[in-house]
């Protein structure tokens, strides 16, 4: 594990009752946790029925390309359209059912150093926030588990307590970040200058520009540039488990890919 930091001189309180509240805003995937926490939520609907096979195969290797290369913001709101098609109709207690074994999934795969930044933020007073572009159900569950004083995430449409398939709200991504944090700021008494923001992905340049202290994590490769050029922190946490992460995801890919092919030859010869 390489990991490059110096310790943020903001985690030590300055001159009392002069300073500005700040606050620290964490973006989940990639940052908080390993991998991508949506492609553990797919794996636990399909083994509820909600997701067929097929659609975990295809949705294998789009998490896949996640976790080497990160996604572009076409790829991101097809994936949004595609997993809002999969919950249409289907009642919010299914989702709720599944939710602790989404956790037992995500909980292993938070990084430490992450997670111990976040209390640092919070025994220097800070407030700490989960910023994500996954359902606000599961940020809430997770930011209320890790302790943390809040989350914001994607919402849903909710009818009779049934998912529509329909936004509930905005998109938590891109610009859609800021304003979630400009929200929190306001409501929270919170300076945005003074703040510090961590994220990996290029698509939340707006999320690291917006504060006064961003932290490039796991980087991709456009973000690197910047953070690098920029003299951002860096974090470069656990190369070697993500490379064998994504040999183990290819696997399953491919693993998947066999059976559906066999399942298919099957019913030709029958």
């Amino acid at each position: 594990m390489t990991q490059t930091t110096t310790r943020d001189p903001h985690l030590t309180a300055s001159d009392e009752g002069a300073r500005v509240r700040s606050a620290a805003f964490f973006d989940l995937d990639r940052t908080l946790v390993s991998g991508s926490s949506g492609f553990q939520i797919l794996i636990e609907m399909a083994r509820a029925g909600i997701v067929s096979k097929r659609q975990l195969v295809r949705d294998t290797w789009v998490s896949a390309r996640f976790r080497l290369w990160g996604l572009d913001d076409a790829t991101t709101d097809a994936v949004r359209l595609r997993v809002s098609g999969y919950v249409t109709g289907v009642p919010t207690s299914d989702l709720e059912a599944i939710s602790s074994a989404v956790m037992d999934r995500v909980l292993p795969r938070i990084y430490p150093e992450v997670l111990d930044r976040a209390h640092a933020h919070q025994r220097a007073g800070e407030p700490v926030y989960l910023v994500t572009a996954s359902s606000q159900e599961f940020a809430d569950r997770l930011a209320e588990t890790l302790g943390f004083d809040g989350a914001v995430g994607t919402r849903s449409e909710v009818v009779d307590g049934h998912y529509t398939g329909k936004p509930g709200g905005p998109f938590i991504y891109g610009e859609g970040k800021v304003v979630a944090m400009e929200e929190i700021a306001v409501a929270a008494g919170v300076s945005l200058e003074n703040s510090t923001a961590y994220s990996d992905s290029i698509s939340d340049l707006p999320m690291l520009r917006a504060v006064g202290r961003p932290v490039a994590v796991n980087p991709d490769r456009a973000l690197r540039a910047i953070a690098i050029r920029e003299g951002w922190e860096v974090l470069s946490l656990d190369h070697l488990a993500r490379r064998a992460s994504l040999g183990v995801t290819a696997a399953v890919a491919l693993l998947a890919g066999v059976t559906l092919v066999t399942a298919a030859r099957r019913r030709a010869t029958a």
